[in-house]
């Protein structure tokens, strides 16, 4: 895969949105209760809904995964393009999607054994049918842990990276003719 584009540039003004949205989005995710995020949770159970009979057409055995397949796809394709087109806060904003999901299905995996989130429908609680198949039922909350510490890893990362990459705009910028700086105003202009 071969990005297109050189990376956008991160001025002063747009790093300090990002970080301000960042900061919001994390307070509001843990203030949360249960960590639904009314706008963007009910889109990705939509696209979690989706999934399922997505990968059905494919396997009935595998359409239990389609849920969690159909919540990270959609985020992972968008992150990709924005690589490509070297968007860096698109990016980084499709990456911080990714990872609230990836929270989300920590928290549907926790409840493998207590089935107590509701379900949409009705149905089969997804994570108690896959771990229960493979036989690490009792593992759930471990597991899940797991991923939210993976989670919170991959949001404080991005983060990160977007620092990094407003940093290495700012070492990258032009350094101005210090003849020029030293001048006076008046004969910078009568010379300029």
């Amino acid at each position: 895969m071969v990005r297109t584009e050189e990376w956008e540039r991160v001025p002063p003004g747009k790093l300090a949105l990002f970080a301000a949205g960042l900061g919001g989005f994390v307070a509001i995710v843990r203030a949360s209760e249960p960590g639904f995020i009314m706008g963007l949770d009910h889109a990705n159970l939509l696209f979690h809904e989706a999934g399922h009979p997505i990968v059905g057409l494919v396997s009935q055995r595998l359409e239990t995964y389609g849920g969690t397949l159909g919540q990270l796809v959609f985020p992972i394709l968008m992150a990709v393009g924005f690589w490509k087109k070297g968007k860096v806060l698109s990016l980084a904003a499709a990456s911080v999607w990714f990872w609230e999901n990836v929270l989300n299905i920590a928290r549907y995996m926790a409840d493998a054994r207590q089935l107590k989130l509701p379900l949409v429908g009705g149905g089969d609680h997804d994570w108690n049918t896959i771990l229960a198949r493979w036989d690490i039922l009792q593992y759930d909350t471990r597991i899940a842990t797991s991923l939210q510490f993976a989670a919170w890893s991959g949001i404080a990362l991005t983060g990160a990276w977007v620092l990094w990459r407003a940093w290495q705009d700012r070492k990258n910028l032009p350094v101005k003719d210090d003849a020029v700086e030293r001048l006076p105003s008046h004969h910078a202009r009568l010379n300029g």
